[in-house]
């Protein structure tokens, strides 16, 4: 950054604080480019992540989702053998059919995330390590995201309208969806037990 000698020009009049305002100016501007752009911490966002149920109208750009698809891509799993596939759906004409709530239907974006079981003994456990890391990192871009659980009906069997609508093949699973989309309300903080409530030691129950 430039040096304080370099802001505050050592000549009178008016030119000098123009000079003066044009250069903090842009250093502000500077700021607030670098602050967009350093990645928050991930124990940031933990802690920031919610599930959010009010979305703009504001569509994500190709470049968040391209990000956000990343990171689940970067996932570890069993074997390395990656069990994931995400759908990410814009078309009102298919969130429409998916049998979704009214308010995750209304997002921007739904991401389907289906797993293989023919990919390992492990790709439910993969499959979920790979949307949380999807999930965080929509937070630390300032996109909202609700993990939905109610995907299963009848003892495990996965709901036909979000399989069948999106083209899903028969033998894969889904796993979880999410709306994705910019905030339209504060966060309001949640309660987590203290890390004594579910931390033991050496056994269970141990301080």
């Amino acid at each position: 950054m430039p040096s304080e000698t370099f802001l505050t020009p050592r000549c009178a009049g008016a030119s000098s604080l123009f000079f003066h305002c044009y250069l903090l100016t842009i250093n502000i501007i500077i700021q607030s480019i670098l602050e967009v752009m350093v990645p928050i911490k991930v124990i940031e966002a933990i802690r920031e992540r919610r599930s959010i149920r009010k979305f703009k109208k504001e569509p994500v750009s190709d470049a968040l989702i391209t990000q956000v698809m990343e990171a689940a891509r970067l996932a570890p799993s069993g074997s390395n053998r990656q069990p994931w596939h995400l759908i990410v759906v814009r078309d009102p004409g298919i969130k429409s059919k998916m049998g979704l709530h009214k308010w995750a239907e209304e997002a921007p974006v739904i991401i389907v995330c289906c797993i293989d079981p023919k990919e390992g003994r492990w790709y439910i456990v993969d499959g979920s390590i790979a949307f949380t890391h999807m999930v965080l990192e929509a937070t630390s871009l300032g996109l909202g995201t609700c993990w939905m659980g109610r995907l299963y009906e009848n003892l495990g069997e996965t709901d036909e309208r979000i399989k069948d609508v999106p083209g899903i093949p028969d033998h894969m699973r889904v796993l979880a969806i999410t709306p994705l989309g910019h905030h339209d309300k504060p966060l309001r903080q949640t309660r987590r037990k203290s890390r004594d409530e579910i931390v033991h030691h050496e056994r269970f129950g141990g301080v």
